[in-house]
């Protein structure tokens, strides 16, 4: 073959010389390769895009159509394949607002949320098939090691319908009861949902939470049964259930399998066709509405929005309604879901910013962002504050690390808003911060980042609630530790936060959930049969009963089988006591809980043999108490470390042997006046690692 033969006549020998397919599919094999390797070039070059810009034919004879007009069949041949990795990798090229789709998927913890999301990336061709891997948009090592999703991620898709390219933008959100907020943030920057029934499994407790969160968004729901391969799956029991409970019209539903791939293509048609495009507003004042933010060390604060009214550009100067700060829009992008830059954003599109913010308080989460020439007349309504239902202590381990602790709390609410703290000081720990949370996992998550993410050692308090004491004056005390707690002559009624729960469960372990509800002074409400074999049972309870190890014992009464959600429905007065530890006749004051009087002796019990085992003895003998006021309701001691000061008598009279051991009293009886007991931190460890476990 001649030396100087192009490359591209060699490509078109080759491909000519194969006799197993006709000459046009080589030529056109060969062109879709070189635009696709022309035009990665040119966006290389060039970071601008423009609304036409489309790939350049390079003859009459070779001419390949675009995308856009190519129609699509169905994607699951390997040529309609490539048109949606093609239109995928078309993804910044805008489009028409009336083709935009905002959509977030929405389901119960391990219904295949995630494995959905990951499907509809590869299949529009938003993450190539080598750059994938499972829980794509989990990023977190926490989320993949766990196999939950802890943080909504956003992701801009791209997509063929009918010949038309359309703009599909999806949020990824969380399954677990404590991270009910981040839901709620998603659903108020979309117009639809997916909503993701595990078709084994059926109708489960967050399932109901997360259609009403939906609905009260006047959202436009797609009901999606998924895991319909698996041999247990009764897709039509799971129908009736959707259509019973629930109360959606399921004649339309998706069957579909995200692991096998199976109903993807129908799904994204849904999506395109059902959910209704936002509405076009581009030319009021800019309003955009921050749902994420998350700290970058060389960026400052990165804020996720969507632009409800207007557009925004890279270099314009922005202003946050809330906080009334203003900055330079220095990159404004898409997610897509790695961070990719463009010139301007319009109404109707999800995108992030970067403005060399670096004070984390000046970008909230719910602030309305808007030019600051042009500023709009009104901010949007934003979110409904998260109620903190969980509180605990943070401490360092290190008092040095007191400082970094509190610069990581402060990043960490950035991006998790739901996250409240405020500084504490104990006599036993030394510095911390008093932290609000949404649930015990909300709460064991936040402990885990803080660890991971910015390098603390941490101690953390028993979980404990806000309870709301009326005193005899008439003012009304919130108090979230037993160290504020007024005394038993100044309080006249000490109220605790209820909470109603409803657990959905098969009908073989509706007596052992019963009796799990009873004895954590639950109140029966209702029961009811949502199908043959599936009850629902309502209780009202204390959330101190719950903040314990409820649901473990919720998931092991019912070999995994049950499920629950809780809502707060108010306080109610409670027969409460403060539970004092004391120790030598001084009060312990980190040690002291609030607890039902029911449950006083045996946690005062608890307490105390435990203490016992844990404080070194002394010289003199250490009583260890559980008082309620003055009363003392379980008791310890300690012995004495005795000296044998009779050793060197080895005979003569007795009275020379009780002269030395009165001696040895008295010595101890003052020593017992003046001594102190130190408890060491282990104990302090110990006792509240069974705090967690008998409150």
């Amino acid at each position: 073959m001649a030396s100087g033969l192009s490359s591209r006549a060699l490509f078109l020998s080759i491909n000519n010389s194969n006799n197993n397919y006709p000459q046009h599919h080589c030529s056109q094999t060969f062109c879709f390769s070189f635009e696709e390797s022309r035009r990665r070039r040119r966006r290389r070059v060039s970071r601008s895009r423009s609304f036409s810009s489309l790939p350049l034919s390079l003859s009459t004879s070779n001419r390949v159509s675009s995308p856009s007009s190519r129609p699509v069949l169905c994607q699951s041949s390997s040529t309609d394949l490539d048109v949606a990795v093609q239109a995928g990798q078309d993804r910044l090229l805008k489009v028409p607002v009336s083709r935009i789709r905002n959509f977030c998927i929405i389901a119960h913890i391990d219904h295949g949320k995630s494995t959905l999301a990951d499907k509809l990336l590869q299949i529009t061709g938003t993450v190539l098939k080598r750059e994938m891997k499972e829980q794509f948009l989990d990023n977190m090592d926490l989320e993949r090691e766990r196999g939950i999703t802890i943080k909504l991620q956003a992701a801009r898709m791209r997509y063929v319908f009918k010949g038309e390219p359309y703009c599909l933008n999806l949020i990824d959100t969380p399954g677990h009861v404590d991270f009910s907020y981040e839901v709620s943030r998603s659903l108020a920057a979309c117009e639809g949902a997916l909503l993701v029934v595990d078709a084994s499994q059926g109708v489960e407790a967050q399932t109901l939470a997360n259609v009403y969160l939906a609905l009260e968004n006047n959202l436009e729901i797609i009901p999606v049964l998924n895991k319909i391969d698996l041999p247990g799956a009764e897709p039509d029991r799971v129908v009736r259930e959707i259509e019973e409970v629930v109360g959606l019209d399921c004649s339309n539903a998706i069957r579909c399998s995200a692991k096998e791939g199976i109903g993807i293509t129908e799904i994204l048609d849904a999506i395109a066709e059902r959910i209704p495009p936002p509405k076009d507003t581009a030319e009021r004042p800019l309003r955009a509405l921050i749902f994420d933010s998350y700290y970058d060390p060389y960026r400052g604060v990165i804020v996720y929005f969507r632009v409800i009214d207007g557009t925004i550009k890279k270099g314009d100067r922005i202003y946050f309604m809330a906080s009334g700060k203003d900055y330079f829009a220095d990159e404004v992008g898409v997610l897509s879901p790695n961070q990719l830059q463009v010139e301007e954003l319009f109404a109707g599109e999800v995108g992030y910013l970067s403005a060399s913010i670096r004070s984390v308080a000046d970008a909230r989460v719910g602030d309305t962002i808007t030019h600051y020439s042009r500023k709009a007349g009104k901010s949007l309504p934003g979110y409904e504050e998260a109620t903190p239902m969980v509180f605990c202590g943070l401490f360092p381990v290190d008092a040095d690390q007191f400082p970094e602790l509190r610069d990581a709390l402060e990043k960490l609410q950035l991006n998790d808003a739901a996250l409240k703290f405020e500084p504490e000081t104990s006599s036993a720990m030394g510095f911390g911060f008093r932290c609000g949370f949404l649930g015990l996992l909300h709460m064991e998550i936040v402990q885990e980042r803080l660890e991971r993410e910015y390098n603390l050692s941490l101690i953390t308090t028993a979980p404990s609630v806000v309870y709301r004491v009326t005193c005899v004056n008439g003012d009304t005390v919130e108090c979230s530790n037993p160290s504020i707690l007024p005394e038993p002559g100044k309080r006249r009624l000490i109220e605790e936060p209820f909470v109603k729960i409803e657990m959905l469960t098969p009908k073989d372990y509706i007596g052992p959930l019963m009796e799990l509800a009873q004895d954590r002074r639950g109140e029966f409400k209702e029961m009811k049969y949502i199908t043959e074999n599936r009850a629902s049972l309502t209780y009202e309870l204390p959330l101190a009963e719950m903040v314990g190890d409820f649901f473990d014992q919720l998931k092991s009464r019912s070999k995994g089988y049950a499920s629950m959600e809780y809502t707060f429905v108010g306080y109610k007065e409670s027969e409460l006591l403060k539970l004092d530890i004391q120790i030598n006749g001084d009060s312990v004051e980190p040690l002291a809980t609030i607890v039902h009087r029911d449950k006083a002796y045996a946690v005062g019990r608890a307490l105390t043999q435990k203490l016992k085992e844990l404080i070194p003895r002394q010289m003199f003998k250490v009583p260890i108490q559980a008082c309620i006021g003055s009363k003392v309701i379980a008791s310890e001691s300690l012995s004495a470390i005795r000296k044998d000061v009779l050793s060197k008598c080895y005979g003569g009279d007795i009275s020379r042997k009780k002269k030395l051991l009165k001696k040895q009293a008295e010595g101890k009886k003052r020593m017992k006046a003046i001594g102190k007991v130190d408890v060491p931190q282990e104990a302090f460890m110990a006792v509240l690692k069974l705090e967690k476990e008998v409150l």
